[in-house]
Parts: C-alpha cells; structure tokens; sequence
C-alpha cells in the first residue's frame, strides 16, 4: 500500500513539474520575444553583437546580486523591488544607450549635411561626398555611412541603402534626408541646396528645442523632488522611529499602502513628465 501512495505521490510531483516547466518555457519564449530579441536588435545596431544566451546570463546575474543586496541591507519589500528592477536593468541600459546613440546621430547629422552639400558644390558625387563624411565624421555616423556605402558597392541600390540606414537609426531627422534625398535623384533638383536648408532647419529646431528645455527644467526638477520626499521621510522616519515603522511591514494593510503609495507616485511621475515634455 505505502508503494502505491508512494508511486501516486511521485507521479503527481512529476506531472506538476511538468505543467511548471512548460509554463516557464512559454514564458521564457515570450520573454525573448517581447524583450530579449528586441535588446539584441538594439544591440547589433549600435554595431554590438552579443549572443541571447549571454544577455539572459547577465540579467539573471544582476537580478541575483540586487537580491542578495537588498537581502543583506533592506526589507522584503525594498529587496523585491530591487530584484525586479535588477532583472530588467540590462535591457533599461541597452534603450538608454540607444537613445543617446540616436541623439549623437542627430547632432553629428547636422555638419554630416553642410559637409555634403560643400561637396557636391566642389562638383564631387552624392558617393564621394558621403565618403569623405564616412572617413571625417565621428561615431556613430560614420559606422551608419560606412555600412551604407559598403552596401551600394555590393549591389544594392543607393535608394534601397538610404532605407536600411532610417530603419537601423529611426531618426526623424534622417527620415527627412533620406526621403528628399531619393526624391531629389529621381526628379533632379539642386541637391546642394537642400542639404543647406534641411541642415538649417535641423538647427533651428535644435534651437528651439533647447530654450524649451531650459524653460522646463524648473518644472522638472519639481517633480523629481516631489516624488522623492516620501521615500526621503520613510528613510528619516525609519532611522528616528523604528518601532513605528515596523508594523508597516508586518501587516497585509502596510503592503497595501506602499504598494498605492509606489502607484501614486509613478503617476505622479508619468504625469508631470507629460506636462513637461514638448515635441518641436
């Protein structure tokens, strides 16, 4: 009889690790399709080529290490925002870099365009004149230029290559290039002259959108010190008044309060950056 319980007892463990399993795999998968293959995308654009199984590693690492972090020096609740955030910290780092890689595009794009539109009044071609901006210009637009370049000289079209780079870069900017650009080789134009007026007109909303910034950092810097103050006071309050801050985290009512407590000031957040951020 105990032979038989016992047989019961392990098939069920084996079937529940079963369903366990197959839930983590389809989780696993949409992970890595929502997120993992995205980051890597982002990564091989910026000319980084890291292999999937290294990025889930080094998620799982930095998860572990804010775990073990906010176990050794906080709460349960502090640890478990940690290990979520630590989780998804890579893949925040990869869009931040991203990012920052579009904006330094956008600023080099600006002399990238006078530089051209020099060149072809010198009399050069459209390729001379993006391959002196390729040996010049900095990175990250001389790698985007360079790659463009080394596609038309295997056998793409110029227009299908100025294409590739918009949907590599996803700048506004370039989109506007690229699609005056084709327009231009295709109906004729002075080319020269529009590189000049798109690359002033690039300047002046760089102009515009600085003062705006300037004019809302106020705004700004409110927002993040307001959303700071409660964590401030929890911390204050915690090393006054420890007996009193306690029972917070020992009662389901405490979790329930940070956890509106964190709510609330996310939306906070998320609507003051609203009101903040203007698009030029």
């Amino acid at each position: 009889m105990s032979g038989i319980v016992f047989l019961l007892v392990a098939a069920s463990i084996f079937f529940i690790s079963l369903v366990v399993y197959n839930v983590l795999m389809k989780g696993f998968e949409q992970y890595q399709e929502r997120y993992l293959n995205r980051q890597l995308e982002d990564l091989s654009e910026m000319f980084l080529f890291v292999d999937p199984k290294q990025m889930l590693l080094l998620s799982l690492s930095v998860m572990v290490l804010a775990f073990l972090v906010g176990i050794f020096f906080f709460g349960y609740v502090v640890t478990a925002m940690l290990t979520i955030t630590g989780f998804f910290f890579p893949t925040m780092l990869v869009r931040y870099y991203r990012k920052r890689r579009i904006q330094m595009f956008n600023v080099q794009l600006v002399d990238a365009l006078s530089q051209i539109g020099n060149s072809l009044k010198a009399g050069q071609t459209f390729l001379q004149a993006m391959d002196g901006v390729t040996r010049d210009a900095p990175v990250p637009l001389s790698q985007e230029f360079g790659l463009t370049l080394k596609e038309v000289k295997l056998g793409t079209s110029m227009e299908d290559a100025l294409n590739n780079m918009t949907q590599r870069v996803e700048c506004d900017d370039l989109d506007l290039v690229v699609v005056s650009t084709n327009i231009a080789r295709q109906l004729g134009g002075n080319m020269a002259e529009m590189f000049d007026t798109i690359a002033a007109t690039i300047r002046e909303r760089f102009r515009i959108e600085g003062r705006i910034k300037a004019l809302t950092a106020q705004g700004k810097l409110q927002g993040w010190i307001v959303a700071s103050l409660p964590l401030v006071l929890w911390f204050v309050m915690d090393y006054m008044r420890p007996d009193l801050m306690e029972p917070m985290l020992m009662h389901w009512f405490g979790y329930v309060l940070i956890a509106m407590i964190i709510f609330m000031e996310a939306l906070g957040v998320f609507f003051i950056r609203r009101i903040v951020n203007i698009d030029v």
